[in-house]
């Protein structure tokens, strides 16, 4: 299959996906569109020969997200382009290139619609959340894989002590996240490469920095301490410029939260790096246990040698009716 004959595959696979997807909520609503163009470039030393990759830079859809438009731009072309859906139904970009290639350059091109997600007025206390999902089988056990170490997140103690905090006897697991959002977005410096995808939770306790995926695998680990169900969500984070500024070109990037199940009424997603509840500008792409589940791109390559990686997000607010 050509680049061509993929592209046109996958914009067809978006389109069925609009028509058959229509959550109630956008009934009645003015959702607000978003165009998002993200950009990973690898140059290489010597020619690459063969390359593999995987990428998940296609957004889902969800309750409050609509995907208009959604495809990968490939240079070189691939010569062989499939998608797939994974377990938890993020869309998957499979290719291999095997012409000699100095770069890869891969853009993620997306149109989707968001409303807000309104936190409910009150939700039950979390112990109850907790025992609903010890308890028989029901709505819940789709939840419960959520409530287990994964890759990335181990058992922790003192995960499980710091998030308890927040959780005092008898409060309502919502009002429990968002204090622990607040505290998390209050207690740690946000600091750009002051940590690595494998820098254990005990040093970001100690050190108190880290990044958006550092965060939130610390209140994954601590709430799973909990018996509490709790997933790792990737997307992007609109940029507002400064007042009186335009918004810069490739600004933008990357972004991770969490989301916790209530019974009944589902997933609400919060934002510890920020310390808030998810709003209309948290554009979801995937979800899983934790970050290796939703890795952006990964791949194997045959030659190349050293290497050097650009990544550029843009996230441009069109307006409702756009």
């Amino acid at each position: 299959m050509n680049q061509s004959q993929s592209q046109t595959q996958s914009q067809t696979q978006t389109q069925t996906q609009t028509q058959t997807y229509f959550s109630p909520i956008f009934q009645g609503a003015a959702p607000t569109r978003f165009r998002i163009e993200h950009l990973t470039r690898y140059r290489y030393l010597n020619e690459v020969g063969l390359n593999y990759g995987e990428a998940r830079l296609l957004p889902r859809q969800t309750p409050g997200q609509r995907v208009l438009f959604s495809q990968l731009e490939l240079d070189p072309r691939p010569d062989d382009y499939r998608e797939r859906a994974d377990p938890w139904g993020n869309r998957i970009a499979w290719f291999m290139s095997q012409q000699p290639h100095p770069s890869l350059c891969v853009i993620a091109h997306s149109l989707i619609e968001r409303l807000p997600t309104p936190l409910p007025d009150d939700s039950p206390p979390w112990e109850e959340v907790a025992a609903r999902l010890r308890g028989p089988a029901d709505a819940a056990v789709a939840a419960r894989e959520f409530c287990l170490e994964s890759p990335m997140i181990a058992a922790s103690e003192e995960a499980t002590t710091y998030v308890g905090a927040s959780f005092t006897p008898g409060r309502g697991l919502l009002e429990a996240v968002a204090d622990l959002s607040a505290r998390i977005r209050t207690d740690f410096r946000y600091r750009p490469n002051a940590t690595q995808i494998d820098t254990p939770l005990s040093e970001v306790l100690r050190e108190r920095h880290g990044v958006c995926q550092d965060f939130a695998h610390l209140a994954l680990a601590g709430l799973r301490g909990l018996g509490l169900a709790a997933r790792y969500v990737s997307g992007y984070l609109e940029t507002i410029p400064p007042e009186g500024q335009p918004a810069q070109v490739g600004a933008d990037a990357s972004h991770a939260w969490i989301g916790v199940w209530l019974p009944e009424l589902g997933w609400f997603d919060f934002d510890p790096t920020n310390g808030v509840a998810c709003g209309e500008g948290h554009l979801t792409l995937a979800w899983g246990r934790d970050y290796s589940d939703v890795t952006p791109f990964k791949g194997v390559i045959h030659g190349g040698g050293a290497h050097t990686l650009t990544v550029g997000v843009t996230v441009t607010r069109l307006g409702n009716d756009t």
